[in-house]
């Protein structure tokens, strides 16, 4: 049997078909899907291990779990650029989306490249993918210091008008997740928000609105005070 053979065996047995109605309600696309729950699919990356090649087959196959799964088992400092720009095409759900961003991309030498060229991009879940993947270092990238940061904030205010909910709510995600950093980003991110909001657009409007209940909040400014005296 065949490595991609003994992986989709592997997911087959955890599929739930029943599920996928009520996935569909939380705006998951159900075509083609198994209907795996996210530890299901951590359990079965675990048991398959790193291995890049499997991880491009079964991304082949076009079904989504298999896909989320693909994130997980590939290697992400082999993944290639235009290996990246083709799973970002391929994006048909937002939940494929985030995970093969928190996954793979975010592990990639050129994920930070990616953040503003598919930005720019107009299909709906290349652009998704620019911001979820920026949310995603903002948590993770220890290493890149607030000025990183602070230059894609004008990537976030330019976007912030795109209407589309998959688009607008990663945005959001993304400036939150920014201005949740540090002090100095929370104060940009802040700022950042004020512009949108004089933005002649509703899904810019709601990105601010949904961006200074949090980070102005009293919960938000208290953490960041504590990190700055620990």
């Amino acid at each position: 049997m065949t490595r991609l053979a003994t992986a989709l065996e592997l997911l087959k047995k955890d599929a739930r078909p029943a599920e996928l109605a009520g996935m569909a309600r939380f705006g998951i696309n159900p075509e083609h899907r198994l209907g795996l729950s996210v530890p299901a699919m951590r359990r079965a990356a675990r048991i398959l291990g790193r291995d890049h090649a499997l991880a491009l087959a079964l991304w082949d196959t076009g079904i989504p779990d298999a896909r989320i799964v693909a994130g997980m088992v590939a290697e992400p400092a082999r993944l290639t650029s235009r290996q990246m720009d083709r799973w970002a095409r391929d994006f048909s759900s937002w939940d494929v989306c985030d995970q093969v961003c928190a996954s793979a991309f975010r592990g990639s030498p050129l994920a930070w490249r990616k953040v503003p060229v598919w930005a720019r991009r107009r299909g709906e879940f290349v652009r998704r993918a620019a911001f979820a993947l920026l949310a995603t270092l903002a948590v993770h990238d220890r290493e890149a210091g607030d000025e990183r940061f602070v230059a894609m904030l004008a990537v976030v205010e330019t976007a912030a008008a795109d209407e589309r909910n998959c688009v607008k709510k990663a945005v959001s995600w993304a400036l939150r997740t920014i201005g949740k950093r540090s002090r100095t980003l929370n104060t940009e991110a802040i700022e950042t928000a004020r512009r949108i909001r004089q933005q002649e657009s509703r899904a810019a409007r709601w990105i601010a609105a949904d961006a200074l209940r949090e980070l102005a909040s009293e919960a938000v400014q208290v953490r960041l005070r504590g990190r700055e005296t620990a």
